[in-house]
């Protein structure tokens, strides 16, 4: 058995429910899509950030030959 089903059990569709119930009680209807929006630019900053880091480890490599 997987260590991460063991640590979060089996998620159905009940608990997702109940999550995504209390995420629109915790932040609102109009909050959510400003916290994707967040969300979803860190994602990108992470992206390009390691991105340039392996862009950077390349070139020292390159240099180093």
């Amino acid at each position: 058995m997987n260590a991460l089903n063991i640590f979060l059990g089996f998620v159905g569709p009940g608990q997702l429910a109940i999550v995504v119930v209390l995420v629109l009680l915790l932040f609102g209807g109009k909050k959510i899509p400003e916290l994707m929006k967040g969300l979803g630019s860190g994602i990108k900053e992470f992206k390009k950030a390691s991105k340039d880091e392996d862009d950077d480890s390349k070139k020292g490599e390159e240099e180093k030959k």
